[in-house]
């Protein structure tokens, strides 16, 4: 009987790839190259200060690397140590000029984008400077395929250290503020979803789906 079925439905790829789906794979060990997704439990997790003593040591420096090579493999315009598994506050951010020419002009005068260069962010504070709160949509690596209307105050001061040990401070206003603030979030154990217009929540590509009846593959990592 398990015979006829084997013949009649089973070819013996489909039984390689069932019995292969068996065998647990060896997953990687943090910080990660790839981007952790909504329902992995560090996303939820506070993150803990990195030490000044440690900052320059090579498993805080490793984990920089992996933020900042991770960062421009998505082309993304901020990421969390949280987000590549890692549970310490540090943050990259940076919005380039191919980032800020993805707008036309109109949207960049009404979200104010100004250009912002790479930094990195470690044990960040943030100091509401105005608090107008300004929403437009907003999307997450780690919340792959959606983006919602959410929130943010419109312009912050930010105190933090640099991958070196310096302490560094500035302000930022219009998009960058709403980028940092959202990264700060990731350290807090907080994601977009948690303040946006629920009723906003969007599939990005839900017109392809139906284009495709549904035949749409959503990647994970980057080509």
């Amino acid at each position: 009987m398990q015979l006829k079925i084997f013949k009649r439905g089973i070819s013996y790829h489909k039984l390689v790839s069932w019995y292969s789906g068996l065998i647990k794979k060896n997953s990687p060990a943090p910080p990660y190259i790839h981007v952790t997704q909504i329902g992995d439990p560090i996303l939820r997790h506070v993150a803990e200060p990195v030490a000044t003593e440690i900052l320059k040591t090579p498993e805080i420096q490793n984990i920089i690397a992996c933020l900042k090579y991770t960062l421009k493999k998505y082309k993304s315009v901020g990421l969390s140590a949280p987000q590549i598994g890692s549970a310490y506050r540090i943050c990259v951010v940076q919005f380039s000029k191919e980032h800020l020419n993805a707008y036309t002009q109109q949207e960049q005068k009404q979200k104010e984008m100004y250009e912002l260069p790479l930094m990195v962010l470690v044990n960040p504070e943030l100091k509401i400077t105005n608090f107008n709160t300004v929403t437009f949509p907003e999307a997450c690596e780690s919340i792959k395929g959606f983006w919602s209307n959410v929130p943010r105050f419109r312009a912050v001061e930010v105190k933090a250290f640099d991958e070196n040990g310096e302490q560094i401070n500035f302000k930022v206003n219009g998009w960058n503020a709403r980028i940092i603030q959202h990264e700060v979030d990731h350290l807090n154990g907080k994601l977009y979803t948690d303040i946006m217009d629920r009723k906003s929540l969007t599939c990005s590509c839900w017109q392809v789906v139906n284009e495709r009846r549904g035949k749409i593959t959503l990647p994970y990592f980057p080509d």
